[in-house]
């Protein structure tokens, strides 16, 4: 039997670079050879299709893009520090709210969420010059960019373009759209692997950045996953040089758009104020005496009083039938043409009518034979005429997605005002019911999706996910990262600060809206912040030289909820997977649904280390199932090595087979 447990730090996970190493050398193990890849023999095996590295290639390339892509790869080597205090429902909420650098945090969070999350939205930094925080101690200089881009050399600057008067200009745009990709390229590439399958991700952005945003997005997600770039227009300048400006973009993706396929995924937005429309056709049939014409003209006539209120589908060839049902007259053609083609016999004349040139639009005459029986099918006066189908506006609920359209921005802050009893903290938040919108339809209205936005701002994402919630009953959840970003706002030290508040008074406002009936709303989150790992480096500094006082390498100050949630994220353990805890031996032990047990607690005796097994098997026991059940102890937590032995030796004859140490 073997004193030494595994330690939890030698878990590898997803998308880091010895991961990386092991699934290459799964796939092919004579390309790996004593841990290093032979490029020669990789490029030998997938034949022609491999360029050399000095080969020319399509897409975007920029200075320091190696560096960024191998960021991506690096295993996180932080923590998160639980902060109840901080919190609202800490024990039954499952939404998360992180503050630090976003780019450890996902990487933190990749072996717990990766193929977990639903859809990804982010509103990152537009780059316009005073919004780019962000350092991944990598992002270059003016001055080496221009020397990785060949404009510098050791006698000075190489000047390109030098006749121009904006050279200048341009060098310093250059160097700033590099430190900009080089921060979104590593993050980009980590949130990839968070997506499940059918996922979805959305990214806002302007001008500045689109078209390298584009090119970025289509080298990490890969241009064939592609759906759509959604213009969002708002307000326009009068006084604007050129065009009034006011919009942005979405640039949508999917992790696999053939999954979407797979899945039968049909976007649809609802169409707005249908129900309004409906409730004015019935008061304008029973007004016109159950003229279906008079009450036709009575709705045309409201429609021109109110034009841009709704939808225009709403208005379109619409009218009262003779039933005083509100119908849409529609062709009965084949969408695009190269419909079947067959007879359809006019009920009067009884010859057929003119089949369409794109032909009809039931392929099986049987169904179009039962349209018409029931009534679904206009005629005209004989079979000269055409004929058309009619469609109940009530079964018109939802409308093919428009990639334009307008929304006014300023919305958005008023209400975000309201919230802060008219003192709004931020500037220019995102509007919660388009956020809301776009994460229902592409995650086809699934009522327990998870949201994940690690660029949080004032935290609208997960506002509009407690919104929609509260709209259906759903139980989505959402995790929220946002830097600790110093602002000048009194009463707020960083917009994390400003993120967990809005939070704390949306679920407030939510809450109180809800009528005793509605089902129970999850307005709380858990609040994290990233610090360094509870473990202590080797670093030789004159601390560590004393050797017994060395014994322990755990940060002092750190409890044993701390140790908990590294542990839970160095195993790829979800933050919010149910746990219990009782007090064993003078020290807690964490029960994780069962799967997974933890004991932290120090100057484990003999005795203790007997009583903390017989504690663990007696709680496995309560509730055994089929899993394997891992247990991590605290491995510096034993007095001498007869204690180690002990624990080993009581939970191996159990039946523990995994074992870990922290």
């Amino acid at each position: 039997m073997t004193l030494d447990f595994e330690p939890v730090d030698d878990v590898t996970g997803p998308g880091e670079a010895k991961s990386n190493l092991n699934l290459l050398a799964r796939i092919f193990p004579d390309v790996v050879v004593d841990g290093t890849v032979d490029i020669d023999a990789l490029r030998d095996l997938l034949g022609d299709d491999t360029a050399p590295s000095s080969a020319e290639a399509f897409g975007l390339r920029w200075p320091g893009m190696a560096e960024a892509r191998r960021l991506s790869t690096l295993p996180a080597t932080e923590t998160l520090l639980p902060k109840p205090e901080d919190s609202v429902s800490w024990d039954t909420t499952r939404n998360i709210v992180v503050e630090g650098d976003n780019l450890e945090v996902l990487r933190l969070l990749r072996r717990g969420y990766t193929n977990k999350v639903d859809v990804i939205y982010i509103d990152p930094p537009y780059n316009t010059g005073n919004d780019f925080v962000y350092d991944d101690k990598r992002t270059t200089s003016q001055a080496e960019h221009e020397a990785a881009a060949g404009q510098r050399d050791d006698k000075g600057v190489l000047q390109a373009g030098g006749g121009s008067d904006r050279a200048q200009d341009r060098k310093a745009g250059a160097s700033r759209h590099t430190a900009w990709l080089s921060m979104m390229y590593p993050r980009l590439l980590v949130a990839h692997h968070l997506l499940k399958e059918t996922g979805v991700i959305l990214v806002a952005i302007d001008d500045v950045e689109h078209a390298r945003l584009k090119l970025l997005m289509d080298r990490v997600f890969g241009a064939e996953n592609f759906i759509a770039n959604v213009t969002w227009q708002g307000a326009v300048k009068s006084d604007a040089r050129f065009i009034g400006g006011g919009h942005d973009y979405m640039l949508v993706y999917s992790r696999n758009v053939r999954s979407l396929i797979a899945n039968d995924a049909k976007w649809r937005f609802p169409k707005e104020g249908l129900d309004e429309v409906l409730e004015r056709g019935a008061t304008f049939w029973e007004e016109s005496g159950h003229d279906a014409e008079q009450a036709t003209r009575m709705l045309s006539k409201w429609w021109s009083q109110n034009k841009g209120r709704f939808d225009p589908g709403l208005a379109d060839n619409v009218k009262v039938d003779t039933d005083g049902t509100l119908i849409k007259v529609d062709n009965i053609s084949w969408p695009g043409g190269g419909g079947p083609r067959y007879d359809v016999l006019h009920p009067v004349t009884g010859k057929p009518v003119a089949v369409p040139s794109r032909g009809w639009i039931y392929s099986d005459p049987q169904k179009m034979q039962r349209e018409i029986d029931e009534g679904r099918v206009l005629f005209g006066e004989d079979h000269t005429s055409g004929i058309r189908r009619k469609i109940p506006l009530a079964k018109m609920t939802h409308q093919a997605i428009k990639p334009t359209f307008y929304k006014d921005r300023r919305a958005a802050a008023r209400n975000l005002s309201k919230l802060f009893d008219g003192a709004a903290p931020f500037d220019f938040p995102k509007d919660t019911e388009v956020i809301g919108r776009w994460i229902n339809v592409v995650t086809g209205e699934n009522p327990d999706a998870l949201v994940l936005d690690f660029f949080a701002g004032s935290g609208s994402t997960g506002h509009a996910v407690m919104d929609l919630n509260a709209a259906d009953g759903g139980n989505r959840r959402y995790i929220l990262v946002q830097l600790d970003e110093s602002v000048d706002k009194d009463g707020y030290d960083t917009i994390a600060d400003i993120t967990r508040e809005r939070l704390r008074r949306a679920g407030e406002q939510i809450s109180a809206k809800q009528t005793p009936d509605a089902a129970d709303i999850d307005t709380g989150f858990r609040s994290y912040r990233l610090a360094y790992s509870n473990v202590r480096a080797w670093d030789g500094t004159p601390d560590q030289l004393d050797l017994l006082g060395a014994v322990d390498n755990l940060v002092a100050g750190r409890t044993t909820d701390d140790l908990l949630v590294e542990m839970m994220l160095r195993l790829g353990v979800d933050l919010t997977t149910p746990l219990e805890t009782r007090e064993v031996a003078g020290s807690t032990l964490y029960n994780l649904s069962g799967a997974l047990f933890a004991y932290f607690g120090t100057d484990v005796t003999v005795e203790r280390a007997n009583e903390v097994a017989k504690a663990l098997v007696a709680w496995r026991d309560e509730d055994p199932g089929d899993a394997d059940t891992t247990v991590v102890v605290r491995d510096t937590g034993f007095v001498d090595s007869a204690a180690k032995l002990n624990f080993a030796a009581a939970v191996e004859q159990a039946g523990f087979t995994t074992v870990r140490s922290i």
